[in-house]
């Protein structure tokens, strides 16, 4: 329904009805959407840096010896 119509036509889910967006006093979509973008932008750039992670190598130990069993 909302291709079929004109201009600043959508769906208003809080009246659960087509408007007029404009109208009917929705007209931030935007900012919905840069956020998104920007929560986008910092999850992807969390990716990357983690694949750059610097560590330390962990030492090879040797295995420490067995425990002696307990005494009943």
């Amino acid at each position: 329904k909302v291709k079929q119509e004109k201009g600043a036509f959508g769906f208003d889910a809080d009246k659960e009805e087509y408007v007029d967006m404009m109208e009917a006093g929705i007209i931030d979509p935007t900012k919905v959407v840069r956020l998104a973008l920007q929560n986008a932008a910092s999850v992807a750039s969390l990716l990357v840096t983690t694949e750059a992670v610097v560590a330390e190598k962990p030492k090879k130990e040797p295995p420490s010896p067995p425990m002696p069993p307990p005494e009943y």
